[in-house]
């Protein structure tokens, strides 16, 4: 069974780094000519570049909090998807990140600190096996210290073993 949700883990990464690849636009009309006009420099499609300002767009939509089973740092398949999302993003426009590692209020802050950098630590080398530049990930644990959610339910405890990544 873990094999199969591997796999289509994978599939879906391969899935989305060919849609990725393939956002283009289209040289076409609507009537299905291409446009093969010469364009001067300074212009593309028409627009003056000179006096238009580059700004730099920002990583799309993509979940940013991970989320760890009861004392583990082992990745979900869930989040090996989704990291293989930000890891195609990485790579094509790479900017320094951080990975935040916490855990649940259960067992001492020294071990909730080691929990914490584990579970960076995962996802970090995960990331970096998808073909980040390591030099761009910080990794930084809170164990314990800055809970997601109040409380002492199961449930609060699942929303504070997370990995934010900013």
């Amino acid at each position: 069974m873990l094999s199969s949700a591997l796999k289509q883990s994978m599939a879906l990464a391969v899935v989305m780094a060919v849609l990725a690849g393939c956002s283009s636009t289209s040289t076409t009309d609507s009537g299905g000519m291409a446009d093969t006009g010469p364009v001067s420099t300074g212009t593309a499609s028409g627009v003056d570049l000179s006096s238009t300002q580059v700004v730099e767009e920002p990583m799309p939509e993509l979940n940013t909090v991970f989320y760890f089973d009861f004392d583990k740092s082992v990745l979900k398949a869930e989040t090996r998807a989704e990291l293989t999302a930000h890891a195609g993003y990485l790579r094509t426009d790479p900017r320094p990140i951080r990975l935040e590692g916490h855990g649940d209020e259960r067992g001492t802050r020294e071990y909730n600190m080691a929990l914490g950098e584990r579970r960076a630590k995962s996802v970090r080398d995960f990331l970096v096996l998808q073909g980040v530049d390591a030099s761009l990930i910080e990794v930084v644990s809170y164990g314990e210290e800055y809970p997601a959610v109040m409380g002492t339910t199961e449930a609060a405890y699942s929303m504070n073993r997370r990995v934010e990544l900013k």
